[in-house]
């Protein structure tokens, strides 16, 4: 499903047979790109070019980036993504509540509780985490 365009070029949420984490897809002919994308915060992010030798030019990849990234954009990548699969791809990762990100760390401290369930709500904009062990949930408000 088409979120935006950049250049021609359109990103899309592919509606089957996806995986985690949460991205959207690019096909340049003959390249294509993943840009990875979060509940938890607003970054975007280049995934992968393959193939490698094909790939565009560095301004192509990063309007492509800034586009999804506008927050219309990338508020309607996670709808599109929550309402198809169901997850928000955080579970069973560690929320710090220190730093208040998911951290990926070598041994859990204080600070940190596991992701026991994690649910995005499209009207809102808002990520819920239910962490294990901890009385009260994380809502963030993206």
């Amino acid at each position: 499903m088409k979120v935006c365009s950049y250049k021609g070029l359109s990103v899309v949420i592919m509606l089957r047979d996806e995986h985690c984490p949460p991205h959207a897809h690019v096909d340049g002919g003959g390249w294509s790109a993943r840009f990875k994308f979060s509940f938890w915060h607003n970054g975007v992010e280049l995934w992968d070019v393959v193939p490698l030798s094909h790939r565009p030019p560095v301004a192509v990849l990063e309007g492509l980036r800034q586009s999804l990234k506008q927050p219309a954009y990338l508020l309607r990548a996670r709808d599109i993504w929550w309402r198809k699969l169901q997850t928000v791809c955080l579970e069973n990762q560690l929320w710090d509540w220190h730093s208040n990100e998911v951290v990926v760390v070598k041994r859990v401290i204080s600070t940190t509780n596991m992701i026991g369930s994690a649910r995005y709500e499209p009207e809102t904009n808002t990520t819920r985490l239910s962490l294990i062990g901890a009385q009260k949930c994380v809502e963030i408000e993206l």
